[in-house]
């Protein structure tokens, strides 16, 4: 009987160590949360290199403070339409990466437009967090609110990327007339998945970003831009973010572009889908 308990011991010993070691590595991982999530999800660049004007649009350098006081900068370009195209953009960069993309909407749409660095992004103080760019989100639609040449029942959110999750999250809590989302993701759980499949490190990022989940719940007017060829975000990522969206949607297939350029390789079919899009809004005057 001694001989045949020592073994048992020795294993109770060894799970106990094990478990101490597991748990060693989890306080430390949850130490590093933030950092992982920081160079997972968000890679911005300090400081802007361009500005609308470069491209011959005149524009408003607005800055704005969040509810957690951190100060946000971002620009308004204003248009001839009554709609005001709420934009959000995807992880990398900062504004002076969107300056072509904006003057080409602002070409083809002739809308308002509000396009904002998070936290940490370009002139943006603070730090990147998943709460922290929902209260960025928050922030800039009280500021379209305190405008008087915005009406607030002509806001259409607009994301890309990351900002996808952003502007389904800013439809969640706010109400607006539509919401437009290009290359949208799941959730970053399934991106990690994608782009880490052998390390398991998705287990430990904090962020979730998980839209998916939030469609259904949704009653607003609803179009997904994906390329069939995006090379970071999968096609059928967009394709379920639009199957699990109820009421009013069009889903619009782009070809030839990649994820962070469909709508310069694209320009004819990407811009006339989001025009029909709105012309084919519900209660949308014909002409408009």
């Amino acid at each position: 009987m001694r001989h045949t308990r020592w073994p048992l011991v020795r294993s109770a010993a060894s799970g106990v160590l094990l478990a101490a070691l597991v748990i060693a590595i989890g306080v430390s991982v949850s130490r590093q949360v933030d950092l992982l999530d920081r160079h997972f999800i968000f890679f911005p660049t300090k400081g802007l290199t361009e500005t609308p004007e470069a491209q011959g649009l005149q524009y408003e350098d607005v800055y704005f403070t969040a509810t957690d006081g951190t100060r946000l900068n971002g620009w308004f370009v204003p248009g001839e339409s009554d709609i005001t195209w709420l934009w959000f953009h995807g992880n990398g960069g900062n504004l002076s990466g969107q300056v072509d993309e904006l003057a080409a909407t602002h070409r083809h749409l002739d809308v308002n437009i509000f396009v904002v660095d998070y936290r940490g992004y370009g002139n943006s103080e603070g730090k990147p967090s998943e709460k922290g760019l929902y209260l960025d989100a928050d922030a800039a639609v009280e500021y379209l609110r305190s405008r008087g040449d915005v009406d607030m029942n002509r806001v259409v959110v607009f994301g890309r990327s990351l900002g996808s999750a952003v502007a389904v999250e800013t439809a969640r809590r706010h109400e607006v007339y539509a919401l437009v989302l290009e290359s949208p993701f799941t959730s970053i759980k399934e991106m990690a998945k994608l782009s880490y499949a052998f390390i398991p490190g998705w287990l430990f990022v904090k962020s979730r970003f998980d839209s998916l989940s939030k469609m259904a719940e949704l009653r607003v007017p609803l179009l997904v831009l994906h390329d069939g060829g995006d090379e970071l975000v999968p096609f059928d990522m967009g394709q379920e973010i639009f199957e699990s969206a109820t009421g009013h949607k069009r889903f619009a297939l782009l070809e030839n572009g990649a994820h962070n350029s469909a709508h310069l390789d694209s320009d004819t079919e990407y811009f006339k889908a989001i025009k029909d899009f709105l012309e084919g809004l519900p209660g949308q005057p014909s002409g408009q």
